[in-house]
């Protein structure tokens, strides 16, 4: 994400302008425009901006997924995805200032409102939570496989994997962790499979190629 230098609002048309004019033959300008912006008017500005963090704070606060700047800047009422990430940026500082419970994190290609990792334990003693996902290991292998070298057909999996996984991809389908998304060229046109957005959430990733790197000879067919 490029930086952005932040603007304290849209112009405003009653802003006032005034002009001393100076004596021909002096060194200095032959005339010097001088901007007189009332305290008002910054005060307006500064409940304009405000106003706007608080729109984007509370989309994100009520938001069950993670969401696009483009998408915030809608539901906010914004310019575009532009104004919505220098508020996005401006409140993580104030969040990030005061030690807060809440953090904006960058996640599955969009921006969420979520709890900071160190609480989640005592959160689910008092509120309790959604059951965690458990996943065994030839299912966690199985989708690594799927995760590093998508879009992959069945056949390559099980090739690298040494085993027959097709209820494995079932299972990892129905929990919205594996999609499919085309068929190969090769001879019966197999699915291709590829990971979902909660997988990079479930992972808390940004994008794919944030996943750890590996010896990819180590996933090659034998």
């Amino acid at each position: 994400m490029q930086p952005i230098a932040l603007s304290l609002g849209h112009r405003l048309s009653s802003t006032a302008l005034r002009y001393a004019a100076l004596r021909p033959g002096s060194t200095a300008w032959a005339a010097k425009a001088v901007r007189i912006v009332p305290s008002e008017v910054l005060a307006d500005q500064q409940d304009c901006l405000e106003a706007k963090t608080a729109r984007i704070e509370a989309v994100l606060f009520l938001a069950r997924e993670p969401l696009s700047t483009r998408k915030l800047a809608n539901l906010a009422k914004l310019a575009d995805g532009t104004e919505a990430r220098t508020l996005i940026r401006q409140l993580r500082r104030r969040y990030d200032q005061r030690s807060s419970a809440l953090q904006v994190v960058d996640v599955a290609g969009g921006v969420q409102l979520l709890t900071r990792p160190q609480l989640a334990d005592w959160i689910r003693r008092l509120h309790g939570g959604p059951e965690e996902m458990r996943l065994s290991a030839p299912a966690l292998e199985t989708l690594s496989v799927v995760a590093y070298r998508q879009p992959v057909v069945r056949a390559e999996i099980e090739a690298i994997r040494g085993v027959q996984c097709g209820e494995i991809l079932r299972v990892l389908m129905e929990r919205d962790l594996l999609r499919i998304v085309g068929r190969s060229e090769e001879l019966g046109r197999p699915f291709l499979y590829g990971t979902t957005k909660k997988f990079l959430q479930l992972f808390g990733l940004q994008r794919l190629d944030q996943l750890p790197r590996i010896d990819q000879s180590s996933m090659e067919v034998s």
